[in-house]
């Protein structure tokens, strides 16, 4: 699954709880968690209850190695985090309330402990970490973004550091760190020069360093009470030093059987020790430790008088009845609990290799304690028996047998065909129907009651276990769909025919499990391509032939278990790396040993694997070719080489009608993935479902567009189009030219498939294989139908597996019990199931870490009524998924035709589809019945769909309360603002602005507050007429940033495209550093959240309308935007310039590596900057805006038009109608600027036209390309605002002419080429002589000459220009004015002088009569819609019209429809 799409996993954990092996614990900053770390990778998260209970809540998978150790990172206003290190130099930053990976590294070194550190140097706090392990160095790391910042050195003895612990001193400023290395050094390092006086990588070495008797310290831990007392732990000994000079206070010796593992200072003068048994004893410090006795330091130098320790009391580990792999993992926590929390002061918290956890609280009163009992004891196994029901595997109800519940032990998910193999201990497979058996276990419904359902096959010959399953065709096309193969640890592989259930083949050539099953790569020769690779225990390698039934490679002779295969198609080569780091060669071709390599070696012979070059580039090479045949002295190598070219051609030709197949079925099912994951080596495996819900949205929409509806195609309309195709006999026709051409071409490809192979099979051995290459291939393409004709009794058809889909996703999902109407329309009319309990959901990172919520997580009764099954208290990310997730679903299914998961409306359907593709059962006169009964009954589904959106978009946070319902995550909806599913970015735009609304202006107040910080400063400093302002960006204030990185160099780690490519400000010292992924991630989500907030929320003051004076007296009174105000700091507006001035940089800033031209943030730019323009307007330059719009919305009509129905859309087609979008509001917001805007780059640019010296150039400028897109926005502004259009009727028709093309204006007319601007009655076009003329302001009149393209404006009356229109015959013009109440009659000079006489600005018509008419009835109101009124208000539906009856003879006709005459 892609890091960018949307993903909901769905955990079925089965009755067994998995293993938990624990080896480190931390308590969470929270108070309320703690966290263990196993041997296997994984972390757990336990909740502590006020009832002295511990519940697990999810398990974290994101490492592959042991866990080494724990440590917090640090908490924040709205999350509380910590990092965990793994074995093999992994580390992970994870938040604690929802278990995601927020950042990952992995280095060179592994970490035995890190201690956290809260820098407060120069009032800015940052949160620090202190690592140290098998390594020389302690490395200071930032808590944020994992990345290192110092390191302290040593100069005298440098040794692997075991401990260290941060000594501050009460009356200093100066913190230090001190450490024990492994040689038994103490070294002293000053960590406030390390974080104030080095620049960023510069090592710092010691203060001092001094050897001490002590050489296995395994804890270092100072007195939080004093700070002067320091604990040292040793294997064997503890002893506790003056932190001054590191004088022995007091000293214990070592006790026979014991081994200390541990210790802390729990009270001043009582430390707690614990060993390596999970014991643990509780002393009392002599009166020479204390500095507050005046006894203090009074045993230095005193060996034998000095005062030894007291033992107060001890507590016991509890009983366990097995034995223990590794000694149990204690750790000591000092709690600060406020009020109304829990009162556990001190806790110590035991974990084993078993599982269990145990908790000791601690007393009070240390001094009259005795040996204390455990207060609490848990493990996953106990919690899991508590669970009733029992949690669900994923093949329960088929894995009860007389011997016992049945474990599966392999499992593999045929995506194509939807149907899941598990493998079963006792040697059976199992095929089933994975959507249904998943339901079968989440949901309920009858199918609960049938014992046999889902219908499924049992395949039986293994004698032992199933240990691995292998579907080649998922792979590579070139394998039977029938193939299905086998492991066991019966050491045997079987071949599988899953249509029929038949054993075809059993391999028995390892002498051990079979751990892997391969498939070669492509470019392999003809052979190996139909072979399998099989991996066993016994530490061999075999090529497996399916198509001989033989093995044809036996590779034994590895002394180690074989820990990866990689191939080397064109040298015919098979790698095999061991676990001890060496690495064997194989021949394919022969199965010899090439070579067996170690050390730097084998790791670049692994590391040219990777590098090989592609199969397709063979053909290219052909020297290369040869030269490593003849090296390898391989004779089927040569004959490969020289044959190469040939072969690939043939190939290709041969494959094409099968690649024209194959390419309809390139989208296969990916909206659902089954993945089997195993926590420990011997536990089963549990189930992981893994919903695409852009891949589902996808698949909904391909397969509704597909299918014919009945809505869509009238019975007019095929009656029409079968009767025009009849009598033309187009039909015909077009059969018999498609028979021929298609004849014609299929023999000239069978033609040169003959000669290829002629030239290219020159022997028996060859044609042979040719041929079954051919009949195999005529199988492969027959077999898919057969497989699936064969599973159709096993499930739905394959038209409905997207359905089924879908219906589990939205039942998990929803929130049931909140509404009982709504969830029975749920349930009768939509087809929805109810769960049987909460279902397990998980949380994907960006990484691919998981966090995999536990059975049992909640389970809430909602006033004494039904149970709510909601995730929506879990973590706001959980919420932010899961709502994005069911809204963009419920759009989806709302856009549908019956869409509903109810299996009699599928059937109904089904059969209408066949109905309507008959074509000539349509014309019936029962089918328009039929239509309208189906509309009837859609009409309450998508009413179910449109209310599900709305309880989950709206009313679910009200519905749930504050205390059940975690609100989403604004920067998780922000990321997707611009998704490239347009239902998932309507979704989360929907419910951005819903959350803004919900929390009001203070809310809005306190984010505006959080991100202003991260928000990016421009400014300009060029800026030229009409072109693009230059903006750079400067420094932020509040925040040290580093320069960005391109999407290539972090695209392994970006869940987002949002961040990518973002430029990020200098640090104050004007060094260039390469920032994190966070802090690109910040200052993206700051620039396109407060867009959002001050595009919708800041409309409601505009300060560009105001006056000097009444803009300076609202911003001294206060009245700024609402939600959107002065933040930071600065001045009135500051906020609203500095985001506008992003939003133009990421507008303007030309294409780069570092910018690329199509990205989701500017995207975003774009959209905000035509959402909220209104706001930006004083603050941007206008012009550049619109055109860099205009540039990016030229070719919407061609990349919008490329998009099929129901995909994605690309990045350029996205931009593309972003920008559209975008022109549009803005156009609608400020008509007048729009307008005024383009006309004065339309006249710019015909001046620099007709004064260029030059040829125009090969590009035309942006505003020529954009011409259609100009007169799309024009068209829109005519129709919902014509007001505004009126006044600027001049500036208008200058676009218009601009924008068309003269000769097809000359050719069709006005009324043909802009129909919508004749609308207006002060707009006349003569077909005759090319003119337009339309009303100027101030009673003129312009008259515009088409074949000259030159324009003149005369004075015409005193008073505004009502109507006016042009004789027939194009000889007269009439004008009307309204208020003159006068009708003027113009003549048109129509000889050749005078059309010639424009040119030296003579007059093209002068004025031969003036009529004074009668007050037309209403003349007071104006005759257009007035300015500013909205489209749908229009004031007068029939304004006064001039109407020509003859040449010289016209009617004017007022609104009411009076008419008066009148003759030229």
């Amino acid at each position: 699954m892609s890091g960018q799409s949307l993903v909901i996993p769905i955990v079925l954990w089965g009755r067994q709880a998995p293993s938990h092996c624990v080896c480190s614990v931390l308590l969470a900053e929270d108070q309320c968690t703690l966290i263990t770390g196993c041997c296997d990778g994984q972390l757990c998260l336990w909740d502590l209850k006020t009832d002295h209970q511990i519940v697990p809540r999810a398990l974290l998978f994101g490492h592959t190695a042991a866990i080494t150790c724990l440590c917090r990172a640090g908490q924040g206003p709205d999350r509380c985090c910590f990092v965990s290190a793994a074995d093999n130099g992994e580390m992970c930053l994870w938040d604690v309330s929802d278990g995601r990976c927020l950042e990952f590294s992995k280095l060179a070194c592994t970490h035995t402990g890190i201690h956290y550190y809260n820098s407060g140097t120069g009032g800015i706090s940052s949160n620090r970490l202190l690592c140290h392990g098998n390594y020389p160095e302690v490395l200071i790391m930032d808590a944020a973004s994992l990345g290192i910042l110092h390191s302290l050195v040593s100069k005298i003895s440098p040794d692997w550091v075991t401990t260290l612990t941060v000594l501050s001193s009460p009356g200093e400023h100066e913190e230090h760190v001190v450490a024990v290395t492994l040689s038994g050094y103490i070294k002293v390092w000053n960590l406030t020069t390390a974080l104030t006086g080095l620049q960023e990588g510069e090592p710092l070495c010691e203060e001092e360093s001094k050897p001490i008797s002590v050489s296995d310290c395994v804890c270092l831990t100072v007195c939080p009470y004093s700070h002067r007392c320091l604990l040292l732990i040793s294997q064997f000994t503890w002893k506790v030093l003056d932190s001054g000079d590191f004088s022995l206070l007091c000293a214990t010796g070592p006790e026979p059987g014991q081994g200390w593992a541990g210790g802390d200072f729990i009270a001043p003068g009582i430390v707690l020790l614990w060993d390596v048994e999970g014991c643990a004893w509780v002393y009392r410090l002599p009166s020479s430790c204390s500095p507050n006795s005046k006894h203090f330091r009074s045993d230095v130098g005193r060996v034998l008088e000095r005062e030894p320790a007291s033992l107060l009391y001890k507590m016991l580990p509890p009983p366990c009845d097995k034995e223990l792999l590794c000694s149990p993992v204690l750790a000591y926590f000092c709690t600060t609990f406020g009020s109304g929390s829990m009162h556990l002061p001190q806790l110590l918290v035991w974990g084993d290799s078993s599982g269990r956890l145990a908790v000791w609280e601690l007393p009070t009163d240390h001094m009259h304690a005795c040996d204390l009992p455990v207060s609490i004891v848990t493990s996953l196994a106990t919690y899991f028996k508590s669970l009733n029901p029992s949690p669900a595997g994923i093949i329960d109800q088929l894995s009860t047998s007389d011997k016992g519940h049945l474990l599966i032990t392999a499992s593999l998910y045929l995506a194509g065909l939807g149907q899941l193999a598990c493998g079963r201990h006792d040697g059976s497979i199992v095929l089933v129907p994975a959507t249904q058996t998943a339901a079968m276990q989440l949901l309920q419904g009858p199918h609960a009651s049938c014992r046999s359902w889902p219908p499924h096959r049992v395949l039986h010959a293994h004698t032992g276990s199933v240990s691995s399953l292998l579907y080649p065709r998922q792979l590579y096309q070139r394998y039977d769909a029938r193939w299905l193969l086998s492991g066991g640890c019966d050491f045997s592989v079987l071949l599988w025919n899953m249509a029929s259930g038949e054993a075809l083949h059993s391999f028995c050539v390892h002498g051990g499990e079979i751990t892997q099953l391969l498939v070669p790569p492509e470019g392999c020769s003809v052979r190996v391509a139909q072979c399998v690779c099989s991996v066993a225990a016994d530490h061999s390698v075999a090529l497996l032939s399916l198509k001989e039934r033989r093995c044809i490679m036996l590779a034994s002779r590895h002394l180690f278990p074989v820990h990866l295969v990689k191939w080397r198609p064109l040298d015919d080569y098979l790698v095999v790396g061991c676990t001890d780091g060496s690495v064997y060669v194989w021949q394919m071709e022969n199965g010899v040993l090439d070579r067996c390599v170690l050390g730097i070696g084998a790791i670049q012979i692994l590391q040219g694997c990777d590098e090989a070059l592609p199969a397709g580039e063979s053909a290219g090479l052909p020297a290369v070719n040869l030269k490593q045949a003849m090296a390898r002295r391989s004779l089927a190598a040569l004959k490969h080489a020289a044959h190469s070219k040939l072969q690939t051609f043939a190939t290709n030709l041969l494959a094409s009608g099968a690649g024209e197949k194959d390419a309809n079925r390139k989208h296969v099912n990916q909206a659902l993935l089954v993945q089997a994951l195993r926590s420990g080596s011997a536990d089963p495996l549990l189930h992981v479902l893994f919903f695409n819900v852009e891949a589902l949205i996808i698949q909904l929409l391909t397969e509704e567009a597909a299918r014919p509806v009945a809505g869509v195609t009238s019975p007019e309309s095929l009656h029409k189009a079968q009767g025009l195709l009849q009598r033309s006999g187009l039909a015909e026709h077009a059969i018999r030219g498609g028979r021929k051409a298609g004849d014609l071409f299929q023999q000239v490809k069978d033609t040169i498939k003959e000669n290829i192979k002629e030239r290219l099979l020159d022997d028996d051995d060859d044609d042979d294989e040719e041929e079954g290459d051919e009949e195999e291939g005529i199988r492969h393409q027959a077999s898919r139908s057969d497989l699936l004709g064969h599973f159709s009794s096993l499930s739905l058809p394959e038209s409905n597996l997207t359905m089924e889909t879908a219906c589990l996703v939205m039942s998990c999902l929803h929130t049931w019990g909140l509404e009982p109407l709504l969830d029975n329309l749920c349930l009768q009319r939509l087809g929805m199931l109810r769960p049987h309990h909460p279902v397990a959901f998980g949380l994907v990172s960006r990484g691919g870490q998981m966090a995999l919520m536990l059975p049992g997580w909640r389970r809430e009764m909602d006033s004494g009524r039904q149970p709510v099954n909601s995730t929506h208290g879990v973590s706001r990310s959980v919420t932010t998924q899961h709502l994005l997730s069911f809204i963009s679903l419920a759009n989806t299914l709302m856009s549908m035709t019956d869409a509903t998961f109810l299996p009699e409306n599928n059937n109904q359907d089904t059969s209408r589809a066949q109905q309507i593709a008959t074509g000539d059962d349509l014309i019936l006169n029962s089918t328009q019945r039929q239509m309208k009964q189906a509309s009837a009954m859609q009409t309450p589904i998508k009413e179910g769909w449109s209310q599900l959106a709305a309880l989950h978009c709206v009313m679910l946070p009200e519905l749930l309360g504050p205390q059940r319902f975690k609100a989403p995550l604004l920067e998780m909806l922000v990321k997707r603002w611009q998704d490239r599913c347009l239902e998932v970015r309507e979704a989360a735009q929907a419910l951005l602005l819903a959350e803004l609304q919900r929390v009001g202006p203070s809310g809005r107040k306190e984010a505006i507050d959080t991100w202003s910080p991260y928000l990016p400063h421009y400014t300009e400093h060029v800026h030229s007429p009409g072109q693009g302002s230059e903006l750079s960006e400067l420094s932020s204030p509040d925040t040290t940033s580093s320069e960005g990185r391109g999407l290539d160099e972090d695209h392994d780690l970006q869940d987002d495209g949002l961040s990518s490519g973002l430029a990020l400000s200098l640090g104050s010292s004007g060094r260039k550093l390469q920032a994190p992924f966070e802090e690109r991630r910040k200052q993206a989500t700051a620039i396109v959240l407060l867009g959002v907030i001050g595009a919708e929320f800041g409309a409601e003051f505009q300060p560009s309308r105001l006056q000097a004076g009444a803009e300076s007296r609202a911003r001294s009174s206060g009245q700024v935007p609402e939600g959107f105000g002065s933040a930071a700091a600065g001045s009135d507006y500051s906020l609203a310039r500095h985001t506008s001035k992003a939003l133009m940089f990421l507008l303007l800033q030309p294409p780069s590596p570092r910018l690329p031209a199509h990205t989701p943030l500017r995207r975003a730019a774009i959209d905000l900057v035509g959402r909220g323009f209104t706001v930006w307007e004083p603050f941007m330059d206008v012009s550049a805006a619109l055109l860099a719009l205009l540039e990016l919305s030229a070719d919407a009509d061609k990349h919008l038009a490329s998009v099929s129905s129901g995909l994605p859309l690309t990045p350029v087609a996205d931009t593309c109608r972003s920008a559209r979008h975008a022109l549009s509001l803005i156009a609608t917001a400020r008509p007048k600027a729009f307008i005024t805007t383009i006309a004065r780059e339309v006249h710019r640019q015909t001046v620099q036209a007709a004064n260029a010296q030059s040829p125009p150039p090969v590009h035309p400028p942006g505003l020529a390309r954009a011409r259609a897109e100009i007169l799309r926005v024009l068209d829109v502004l005519v129709e919902k605002m014509p007001g505004d259009m009126a006044e600027l009727l001049v500036e208008v028709m200058d676009i218009i002419m601009y924008c068309l093309d003269p000769s097809a204006l000359k050719k069709k007319g006005l009324q043909e080429c802009f129909p919508s601007i004749c609308r207006f009655a002060t707009v006349s076009y003569c077909n005759n002589s090319h003119r337009i003329a339309v009303e100027a302001r101030a009673g003129r009149l312009a008259l515009y000459d088409i074949r000259t393209g030159k324009s003149q404006t005369i004075q015409g009356h005193k008073g505004p220009i009502t109507a006016l229109a042009f004789a027939p015959d194009g000889r007269y013009l009439a004008t009307f004015s309204e208020p003159d109440r006068r009708l003027a009659f113009w003549q048109m000079n129509t000889s050749l002088l005078g059309s010639l006489g424009m040119l030296n600005s003579a007059p093209q018509l002068r004025c031969v009569k003036v009529l004074d008419i009668e007050p037309l009835p209403c003349a007071s109101a104006p005759t257009v819609p007035a300015s500013g009124t909205p489209a749908t208000v229009v004031i007068h539906p029939r304004p006064t019209r001039l109407i020509w009856t003859t040449n010289r003879a016209i009617i004017v006709m007022a609104p009411d429809g009076r008419e008066q005459r009148f003759q030229v």
